[in-house]
């Protein structure tokens, strides 16, 4: 398969970047810094240099042209403010799908988060509102991007992200109570999802005692 990986040097796709290029895949990763790309080189990934906040459509679909898949995995990071939530983690994802449905690319997956239901009606009481805004920005991301007949979407909503080793069980579902993930697993799974053609799903994603293979599997 040919991937094409946006914000491909963080740190859950990075993982991903490498488990995929392991298995002989093509990974094309999209980053903002061109001090990123040799890091990327090492991992297997073919770097791509394209700022997401500014990039056209057609910038963004000449990358994706002839992909199998696409899947964003960007984010503003930590230190970053509220306005920047809204243009990478709700601005950048619309923009790759637009590029996606542009190059006739139809798997998508979105990387989100736990808890993005709890920015539906607004700003919750003493939360932080730069978290807030990071939340509602996810959430508006998926509400404008599932419903896109043109793309086969998958919504991964993992919880906390740890650097612990991975252990290869996961639990994968709607609405399971929030918890830890390590980053290992939330690649993995990730790569399962682009290998099971899924489509039109939004699951969260902890730790757990199913087999990663066997609970994607589990999906309708």
């Amino acid at each position: 398969m040919r991937i094409v990986l946006a914000g491909a040097h963080g740190q859950v796709a990075r993982r991903l970047g490498r488990l995929l290029s392991a298995r002989g895949d093509t990974v094309v990763g999209i980053v903002r810094n061109p001090a990123h790309e040799d890091d990327l080189r090492a991992d297997g990934v073919d770097p791509v240099v394209l700022d997401l906040e500014r990039a056209g459509v057609e910038q963004v679909a000449d990358v994706v042209s002839g992909a199998d898949a696409v899947v964003f995995a960007a984010g503003a990071g930590p230190g970053s403010g509220e306005a920047r939530k809204h243009t990478v983690d709700k601005g950048a994802a619309l923009l790759l799908a637009d590029a996606a449905e542009r190059a006739g690319v139809r798997p998508y997956l979105l990387v989100s988060s736990m808890g993005v239901e709890q920015a539906r009606q607004g700003t919750p009481q003493g939360m932080d509102p730069v978290f807030a805004a990071y939340l509602q920005a996810k959430l508006a991301a998926e509400d404008a991007i599932l419903p896109r007949p043109a793309l086969d979407t998958v919504i991964l909503r993992p919880g906390r992200l740890t650097d612990d080793p991975g252990t290869g069980r996961v639990t994968l579902a709607h609405g399971v109570d929030f918890g830890e993930i390590p980053r290992d697993d939330v690649a993995a799974v990730l790569a399962a999802l682009l290998d099971a053609g899924k489509t039109n799903e939004v699951v969260e994603l902890v730790g757990g005692d199913t087999p990663i293979e066997e609970a994607v599997a589990a999906l309708p």
